[in-house]
């Protein structure tokens, strides 16, 4: 298992970034949550098989078609033990 904190820089908020990415979490059984950050930002905290969340990371690159995907920042996380994924 593996946890990754992923902070998707851009056109990111009111594009349905965050229910776009729940989705894509669901469909590869990642457990954490998406945020949005005051900065224009998007937060995601992903845990999970690392093919899965590295392809969830692969996907925050380009995101939804309506977002404009400038910067992805990845970083790794010590394990938490997420129960489920959330929208936050």
């Amino acid at each position: 298992m593996k946890t990754l904190q992923i902070k998707v820089i851009g056109k990111v908020q009111g594009v349905g970034f965050r229910y776009y990415t729940e989705k894509r979490a669901k469909q590869f059984e990642i457990k954490g949550f998406v945020q949005n950050k005051t900065d224009g930002s998007v937060i995601i905290e992903a845990e999970g098989k690392d093919s899965d969340v590295r392809a969830l990371a692969d996907w925050c690159e380009k995101g939804p078609s309506w977002s404009r995907v400038r910067e992805v920042k990845i970083s790794e996380l010590p394990f938490v033990g997420y129960d489920s994924f959330e929208v936050k």
